[in-house]
């Protein structure tokens, strides 16, 4: 008789100036067998080398520190050949430091008030590369966030996206609606291989690290 093998195990490594919101995390996190925390920092100075050392999947990233706030944080450890996702905490759903870190390939955010049950889902979510962002939560983010140059951004987005095929520009479109590869699937008619292969394609045209990106910029050009 076989036994089932072991759950793959997440590293986590949490960032946060407010050692009871550390404190607090790991203690939620450390009682559920397939996550691990690796690290803790206080600050988004000390991420590099943290990251470097500790190799964490998933990074709980605080917006607000001191020094080196996690935007410039995320965008940081983007810039690496293998980054970690990044899951950015939060008091404020409609903070602009949110929409720019998510911009930046931040695969979503979570509130600092989010139950705990929630936030054990978003980073087994977060550590299989899918977004934790709703499309009424990316509609609300950019309804509510205003960067001054809103025609600029459109203008862009559709330029960047008139170099999809239109089955890529589908799938993407599909991708901002929040459709799972299997949902897009079945909505165009294509295998799950196909979807994902599309989805690859799309990524490496427009150069973007994740689905939220490719979300954020359909949004930018007004097609959802």
């Amino acid at each position: 008789m076989t036994s089932e093998p072991e759950p793959a195990v997440t590293r986590i490594l949490i960032v946060d100036d407010d050692a009871l919101v550390r404190a607090g995390l790991s203690m939620m996190l450390a009682g559920v067998p397939d996550l691990d925390i690796v690290g803790e920092a206080a600050d988004g100075a000390d991420v590099p080398a943290m990251v470097e050392s500790a190799r964490p999947d998933v990074v709980l990233m605080d917006i607000r520190m001191p020094r080196v706030d996690g935007l410039a944080a995320t965008e940081a450890l983007r810039r690496r050949t293998d980054p970690p996702e990044i899951v950015i905490l939060t008091t404020f759903d409609t903070d602009d430091h949110v929409l720019r870190a998510l911009r930046a390939g931040a695969t979503g955010f979570l509130l600092k008030d989010t139950p705990p049950a929630d936030i054990v889902t978003a980073v087994r979510r977060a550590a299989a590369g899918e977004p934790i962002l709703s499309p009424s939560v990316t509609r609300q983010l950019i309804a509510h966030v205003s960067d001054g140059d809103g025609g600029g951004r459109a203008r862009r987005a559709e330029k960047q996206l008139a170099e999809l095929s239109e089955r890529e520009l589908e799938v993407a479109v599909a991708i901002a609606h929040g459709k799972s590869n299997a949902e897009i699937s079945a909505e165009l008619f294509m295998s799950v291989a196909t979807v994902k292969a599309h989805v690859s394609r799309v990524l490496t045209k427009l150069g973007l690290n994740n689905r939220v990106q490719i979300a954020l910029l359909v949004h930018d050009a007004g097609l959802v």
